[in-house]
């Protein structure tokens, strides 16, 4: 289970940039009356574009819960890139929290696939009911110009996109504009099925 502790703040969001694609007219005494619409596109567009690729774009903290590892060695942390283990703890079905000695594992970072790897023979594994947590940070920075350009472009294409048609209700779930799709495609994680297969 993978909760988000703090979202993206409004000062990070893109709104100039979103204006400038939009052509909204400039000019005239500042309006920021439709900024909160505009910041909502934005954040729905950035959602569902971290949702397709497992990319976090504004850095962000996250708490990553398993109740078992497949792998001793290593726990992968679904999200990427994460830039810091802010700690790991071990809690016991009774909710007890023990918190990992730091020298006992470490971050291998991956563009796509960042672990948690045993510094030795294994990571500790929960307890029969208990948990082991991840305290992460996640992102590719604080700001919106630390994005990658066509991430940004595809944010800014899809935002605009659920702006356009914000009253249609008739598009088929997941519903994606090919351009966005083509831009965010290096991004998303290969998946190997049966015989190899990509999916």
């Amino acid at each position: 289970m993978l909760i988000e502790e703090t979202n993206v703040p409004d000062v990070a969001l893109p709104i100039a940039a979103f204006k400038a694609h939009m052509r909204m007219g400039t000019g005239f005494a500042e309006d920021t009356l439709q900024e909160a619409v505009l910041g909502s596109f934005l954040r729905a567009a950035m959602a569902a574009i971290e949702a397709r690729t497992g990319k976090v774009l504004i850095e962000r903290e996250f708490t990553l819960s398993v109740t078992s590892l497949a792998d001793r060695a290593s726990l992968g942390l679904t999200v990427a890139p994460v830039t810091v283990i802010a700690d790991v703890q071990r809690v016991s079905r009774s909710g007890a929290q023990q918190v990992v000695n730091a020298d006992v594992y470490w971050l291998e970072r991956d563009t796509h696939t960042p672990r948690l790897k045993a510094a030795s023979a294994a990571l500790p594994a929960p307890e029969t009911g208990g948990e082991l947590r991840v305290r992460l940070l996640a992102g590719y920075g604080p700001e919106w110009d630390d994005v990658p350009l066509d991430m940004q472009q595809a944010v800014l294409m899809l935002a605009a996109h659920y702006h356009e048609y914000r009253h249609d209700t008739a598009l088929a779930a997941g519903c994606m504009p090919f351009g966005v799709t083509s831009l965010i495609e290096r991004f998303r994680v290969m998946r190997l099925g049966r015989g190899g297969v990509q999916t």
